[in-house]
């Protein structure tokens, strides 16, 4: 036995610490890579669930790799002993090392080869957005995975105190589990609430590279494995140099924006923003989707003047997005206006607007508030004389909250008697596509349920005027009336949008049938989402198909513990996106608040792991198992109810602190099932740790990426909140059906 191994109690401590900070660098990374990704496929929720689904199913298929490098196939007969110890130390130190290093070397692919692979400036379909992220995220996940399942089998030879002298499958594999998650929470919190507002993706994901390469030189120290000592000594300087001498982030960020001059670029919590110079225009990126351009007075024009000629004598105007494009300056051409309240949800906006175009945002008669649009509208104690809404199509849940009845209700109440809000869908020249129509009919509809007035009007895009008074499409004699000349919005344009043919072509799609869009029915972003899809329809099938028959064989060949933690790991990621969704509508896209979500959700996995550790192994862990995945379904089938109750709880109380911690209660008490699953699991009926963990993982990991992928890009804008709880609630509760037989362990 090597001498490093005579301090086993050191080397179980040492073996957690190196987990906690995989986990550390694993939360980080997905963090910072899937904002890089959305940005690199201009991407909304199917994307990000598509990236998010990849990384657990790659993750789990590391686990499964890491089961193969460990040694041989031990037997009770033939336990494992230093040899497997020493082949698993220099696989773990050497994956400590690579997971320092890749998320750098993927950040850098990720920006520079997009445009290598596929043309520039043209949409990514489904296949190559799948293809693409499984190929840019395999590195890390992979190796990220496969320590894991070495850590769970070297923690067994030597688990040190408090574990027992004979640590079993179960033992190992919550330690480890529990570790991986606290260093998750860390890394979640640093990324979220401390790093993001001050440092580049480089940067920022130094810290994590620095703390794997110190943990993996400790290992190394302490098993005596002089060569990678030397490797992660070397690595680290060699990083220390390169944060020293390369700005790598604006290096990567000129490369990616070829043919353009990035003069700002700023990392906020609600993504990465780049403003890019291409001769005199600027161009606001934010996650690679253009937010705002200059020399655009089209589109500032009819986003400003369709809704103000129809209250001329408008004093007051909330303006929510466009204001660093020129809305604000815009709307203050009008005679009687009085003052603009401009709401931008980043502040990097904000900020590069005041450094890049001053002119646009330094009126006084402009009060800007970063704050969440939707939240303001909600909470205003003003009386507002026209909302105007300059924000991109409902292709994202976040976006979709300001195309629902539930916010044009909230912006009625707002609205002094005959107000105007008016918003901008689609794009129209010729011809209304039928996706096209059920958008319109949609949104026509939509507002139908608060406005007793909807005018459309072709412009660039289909703007929709709302109101309870008179709305008329007599623009260009208002506009003369009041001695206002337009650069684009004069008569001969008014008269060229406004032909006959044009309106008539409105009529007939406002008639499609379509469904309202409300906030846990986004029946306008379902809409948006078939037609991004039906660009690639041919592809999407075959693509569908392939996995769901995958899908199936795996589930076959489940035990039937596995096929639990399998329905468990759906649950978490499912429901964890339906109560996102639900915070998200109820009280706003506050940041941080959601940050708190997510780290609650956390530390329910950790307390659940480390409540099920401290029961013995004897308490009836098949029992325990079935018990909690028939609780996980009871809590999802009467989540939508729950959820509908906050609003009356938070008007009882008088005040939103109450419906939000129900949220976090119910958020934490879901996650604590879920995470009390694992340990349990490991328990049943496997008596080699490296083998359950790469089972276990695999299953976890495999349910949770389906959970990302179907929830929330598909089946809550496909079926709603309702339906998918209780599609959630059915299969744990068919899962434990299956398993019922445990109960007998």
């Amino acid at each position: 036995m090597p001498a490093a191994d005579s301090a086993p109690d050191r080397t179980g401590r040492f073996i957690i610490l190196a987990v906690g900070g995989l986990g550390v660098s694993a939360v980080m990374t997905q963090l910072a890579l899937l904002r890089e990704l959305l940005g690199a496929f201009s991407g909304n929720e199917l994307v990000l669930g598509i990236c998010l689904g990849n990384w657990l199913l790659l993750t789990g298929a590391g686990a499964w790799l890491g089961r193969a490098l460990w040694p041989g196939s031990p037997t009770p007969a033939t336990k494992p002993g230093p040899a497997h110890a020493a082949t698993a130390a220099r696989w773990f130190i050497t994956g400590q090392i690579a997971v320092a290093l890749l998320p750098l070397i993927q950040i850098v692919a990720v920006r520079v080869l997009r445009d290598v692979v596929f043309v520039r400036g043209a949409a990514v379909g489904v296949t190559g957005t799948v293809l693409g992220s499984l190929a840019l995220l395999a590195p890390f996940c992979l190796v990220s995975g496969a320590m894991l399942t070495l850590a769970c089998g070297w923690l067994a030879l030597w688990p040190g105190p408090p574990a027992p002298a004979t640590t079993t499958a179960g033992d190992a594999l919550g330690r480890v589990y529990l570790a991986d998650t606290a260093g998750g929470i860390a890394g979640g919190a640093l990324f979220s609430f401390v790093l993001v507002p001050w440092f580049d993706h480089f940067a920022l994901l130094c810290f994590p590279a620095f703390l794997n390469l110190a943990l993996a030189g400790l290992l190394a120290w302490h098993r005596r494995a002089w060569l990678l000592l030397e490797v992660a000594g070397l690595m680290a300087a060699g990083l220390a140099v390169h944060v020293a001498l390369i700005d790598a982030d604006f290096v990567t960020t000129v490369l990616q924006h070829r043919g353009e001059t990035p003069v700002f670029r700023a990392n906020s919590p609600y993504g990465r923003l780049v403003v890019a110079d291409r001769d005199g225009l600027l161009t606001f990126y934010e996650n690679g989707v253009p937010v705002a351009a200059t020399e655009n007075s089209a589109q500032v024009e009819e986003a400003v003047w369709y809704a103000l000629s129809q209250r001329p004598e408008a004093r007051r105007v909330l303006l929510i997005g466009g204001g660093v494009a020129g809305d604000a300056r815009e709307i203050l051409r009008a005679p009687d206006v009085t003052g603009v309240t401009y709401v931008e949800l980043d502040p990097a906006i904000i900020a590069a607007g005041r450094r890049l175009l001053p002119g646009n945002l330094d009126d006084p008669r402009i009060r800007i508030q970063t704050t969440d649009g939707r939240r303001f509208v909600q909470n205003t104690r003003e009386r507002i004389d026209v909302v105007i809404l300059d924000l991109p199509d409902p292709g994202t849940a976040q976006l979709n909250r300001f195309y629902t009845a539930e916010f044009l209700a909230a912006a009625h109440r707002a609205l002094t008697p005959g107000g105007v809000i008016a918003f901008g869908l689609g794009r129209y020249e010729n011809y209304v596509s039928p996706e096209l129509a059920r958008l319109l009919s949609s949104a026509r509809r939509t507002a139908a349920t608060s406005f007793a007035h909807v005018l459309l009007i072709p412009g660039g895009r289909v703007f929709f005027l709302a109101s309870d008074g008179p709305l008329s499409l007599d623009i260009a004699a208002r506009l003369a009336a009041r001695g206002l000349r337009l650069r684009l919005v004069n008569r001969h344009y008014l008269d060229a949008m406004l032909a006959p043919d044009r309106l008539a072509d409105l009529d007939r799609a406002i008639a499609a049938p379509a469904a309202p869009n409300t906030d846990f029915s986004p029946a306008l972003y379902y809409y948006f989402l078939r037609h991004w899809l039906s660009q690639f329809a041919a592809h999407s099938r075959a693509l569908g198909g392939a996995l769901a028959v995958l899908l199936a064989a795996y589930l076959v060949r489940l035990r039937p513990a596995p096929r639990v933690i399998f329905a468990a790991g759906f649950a978490a990621s499912g429901l964890e996106v339906v109560l996102l969704l639900a915070f998200q509508v109820l009280y706003g896209s506050l940041y941080r608040q959601v940050g708190v979500v997510v780290t609650v959700f956390m530390a329910g996995l950790a307390l659940g792991a480390w409540w099920a550790q401290r029961r013995p192994p004897a308490a009836g862990a098949g029992r325990l198992l079935v018990r909690l995945a028939l609780a996980i379904a009871a809590l999802a089938a009467v989540l939508p109810a729950l959820l509908r109750a906050l609003g009356p709880l938070d008007a009882a109380a008088g005040t939103a602190l109450a419906g939000q911690g129900v949220i976090l209660l119910l958020t934490a008490g879901l996650a604590a099932m879920v995470g009390a699953q694992f340990p349990l699991a490991g328990r049943i009926g496997a008596a080699e740790p490296a083998a359950a963990a790469a089972t276990l993982y695999g299953a976890d990991l495999a349910g949770a990426a389906l959970g990302a992928l179907l929830v929330s890009a598909l089946l809550i804008p496909l079926l709603g909140v309702t339906a998918v709880c209780l599609l959630t609630a059915g299969l744990n509760a068919a899962a434990a059906t299956l398993a019922w037989r445990l109960t007998a362990a």
